[in-house]
């Protein structure tokens, strides 16, 4: 099925953005932070086991996964030490996706935010991007819900305060989980690859890819 297609199926009234990865281009900052951090507690983690078991989840996951892989433990304290470098690597380097101003812009159907991201931590991105406008009052985080990705919990509850039916959502992505998540809610997903950190990715699934905000330009006009 193609893309448009794929759109078409349904009438699209609610976009649902992921942030990190799709609205900011903050993946490879995330990385290359948390990675020298875990190093130095004697935790070597790869690219590929970042993409494979860190992307998408949140920090409790994260945690989870060090402790099981690595027997390394992270403190509250690693957390809150962790969560300053970002912080303050996002106000100096992060930026926005490539041309997703002029999407945003142009928008003619609802869209709200449905991150794995802490409040503390979105609230900073969007604003450090100047991206907050967009999207007052439409951020929903897994702090939210029992669950979050790869579970639908947080897709079904941004798409319910939002008061629009799933079948009538489009989610846009960057993760494995966050896809699965989309999937199970039964929303339409598009994988957004075009963030410094999915360059040299290839896929061999059936999720529609784009790499360019401009391919959807179909939605809003």
């Amino acid at each position: 099925m193609t893309l448009s297609n794929y759109l078409q199926c349904n009438p699209i009234e609610l976009i649902i953005f992921d942030c990190d990865g799709v609205l900011v281009d903050s993946e490879i900052l995330s990385k290359q932070t948390l990675l020298k951090m875990l190093s130095e507690l004697g935790a070597t983690v790869s690219d590929e086991y970042f993409y494979r078991h860190f992307l998408g989840h949140n920090f409790e996951h994260v945690t989870a996964k060090v402790l099981e892989d690595f027997s390394v433990v992270l403190s509250e304290d690693f957390r809150f030490a962790y969560r300053d470098a970002l912080l303050e690597v996002f106000t100096t380097e992060l930026k926005p996706t490539l041309e997703l101003d002029s999407i945003l812009k142009n928008l003619h159907v609802k869209s709200c935010v449905a991150t794995s991201s802490s409040p503390a931590k979105v609230s900073h991105a969007l604003r450090a991007t100047a991206l907050n406008e967009y999207f007052s009052g439409k951020v929903f985080t897994a702090s939210e819900v029992k669950k979050g990705k790869p579970a639908p919990d947080l897709f079904l509850h941004a798409a319910k305060k939002m008061g629009v039916a799933a079948e009538h959502c489009l989610v846009i992505e960057d993760s494995p989980a966050g896809i699965q998540g989309a999937k199970a809610a039964n929303m339409r997903v598009i994988r957004y690859a075009g963030a410094s950190h999915l360059i040299h990715h290839s896929y061999h699934d059936d999720v529609h890819t784009i790499t360019h905000w401009e391919q959807l330009e179909h939605l809003i006009s």
